[in-house]
């Protein structure tokens, strides 16, 4: 092997060892043989939070098994929705039953406290993994799924409700509709476009015929 091909391999090697080593340090990333926990917090308070309100544990299994009941999907969870209380401590296991990995993900929490505004974890198929995040104090619905490919289309879908939470998500598997529907449009906004595309057919045919007859 020539000089200049083991200086590239060199740079190359140090530079994914570089990148390992900075995604540990910004993300908080603990790992082993059956996945990881990203961005865990176990004693950091979000503001607002004067103290540790409460803390609760919670187990989620993902499997096919738990796609049944539910049209059109492939891959679910035990649970698609949890009810949680500002400022408190959830400790989350995580139970792939599948032979693929899964991932339990949270999105919007504080970024000073969870970079990227994730708490993560991620299990190996057959595997489990258990991490710990403090809730923010104001009420919000939070969206939970897994980010690997089209799993969140597939099913994986849900939402942490703290407090009073601020309104269901859309497409909550088995909770709420796949289609959202903003708050400012009518409650028929969809039939009254159906309607109008058909009113245009209907009038644009006419109008060509009474050009084809001129």
């Amino acid at each position: 092997m020539s000089y200049l091909k083991i200086f590239i391999l060199t740079i190359f090697l140090l530079s994914s060892f570089s990148a390992r080593a900075q995604m540990n340090h910004h993300h908080d990333m603990s790992d082993n043989n059956g996945g990881f926990v990203m961005n865990e917090n176990i004693d950091r308070l979000p503001n607002g939070c004067e103290a540790i309100r409460s803390e609760k544990s919670i187990t989620v299994y993902a499997s096919k098994k738990y796609a049944t009941g539910v049209p059109g999907i492939v891959y679910g969870m035990s649970d698609y929705e949890w009810n949680v209380e500002p400022c408190s401590k959830i400790t989350v296991t995580f139970i792939n039953e599948d032979n693929v990995r899964h991932m339990w993900m949270i999105h919007e929490l504080p970024k000073y406290l969870y970079p990227a505004g994730m708490f993560h974890i991620e299990a190996l198929g057959g595997k489990s993994q258990t991490g710990t995040f403090i809730t923010p104090s104001e009420d919000k619905n939070y969206l939970v799924h897994c980010d690997m490919s089209q799993h969140m289309e597939m099913g994986m879908r849900g939402q942490i409700i703290v407090g009073k939470g601020s309104g269901d998500l859309w497409s909550v598997t088995g909770i709420t509709d796949h289609l959202y529907r903003a708050s400012y449009l009518p409650q028929y906004i969809i039939f009254f476009c159906v309607l109008a595309s058909i009113f245009g057919f209907i009038l644009n045919a006419k109008l060509v015929k009474k050009e084809r007859k001129g």
